[in-house]
């Protein structure tokens, strides 16, 4: 589990492609020495293991086949950027919101806005991710935890501060590149409950039911 909040950018150093996927090497001097082998991490949103470690602070990862079809991670190259983010432990805040490392899809960068030193960005989403998203409500890109400012059929639009520009993969971006799209937790189970009740009509799991039971507060 994950925070959205970007601890550091790593930097590809390898890319080497095997039967059913890859292995992926990244430096990551800020946080290599404090992970292990068995450890999790972010890698853009994706939630990859730790499986080899090597000096000068360079950490290495298999990367499955159904991870590079979901991501974008298979078209790294040697030099790019990515965003990073180690697992949540109990004492550490809750920055941002809950992020599961399991990427749903992918965003297409449609629109750039400079608004003083804010940016607005504007992304197009396949139609059955675009229905768990909710105005004002969380998104993860690249593994960034932020907040939709507007909502269209198959669009939103999130403000990036400075801040964030800064220390993340964001301030790169251009139009037309594709980011690796997490919806919201809470969103994905309740259209899962919905979706259990229409496919049975005399279950209990209806409108009035995830009221009653808080879902929909």
């Amino acid at each position: 589990m994950f925070t959205g909040i970007i601890e550091e950018i790593g930097r590809v150093d390898t890319v080497q492609r095997k039967e059913g996927g890859m292995v992926l090497g990244i430096h990551a001097p800020a946080l290599a020495a404090g992970l292990r082998l068995g450890d999790s991490l972010a890698v853009n949103g994706a939630c990859l293991t730790v499986t080899q470690k090597a000096q000068p602070a360079t950490l290495f990862f298999d990367v499955s086949l159904e991870t590079l079809t979901r991501t974008g991670l298979g078209t790294l190259r040697p030099g790019d950027s990515v965003n990073l983010e180690p697992a949540l432990t109990l004492n550490k805040p809750l920055g941002g919101h809950l992020v599961t490392g399991h990427v749903d899809g992918q965003a297409t960068l449609t629109a750039i806005r400079s608004m003083g030193e804010m940016v607005e960005m504007t992304f197009e989403v396949p139609e059955d991710l675009a229905e768990m998203m909710v105005e004002k409500g969380s998104v993860a890109l690249d593994g960034i935890s932020l907040t939709i400012a507007s909502l269209g059929e198959n669009t939103f639009t999130v403000a990036v501060i400075p801040h964030t520009l800064k220390l993340t993969t964001l301030g790169a971006r251009k139009v037309g590149d594709t980011l690796n799209l997490e919806t919201d937790m809470i969103g994905k189970y309740v259209r899962r409950f919905l979706t259990a009740s229409e496919k049975k009509p005399n279950t209990s799991l209806s409108l009035d039911f995830l009221a009653e039971h808080g879902f929909l507060k």
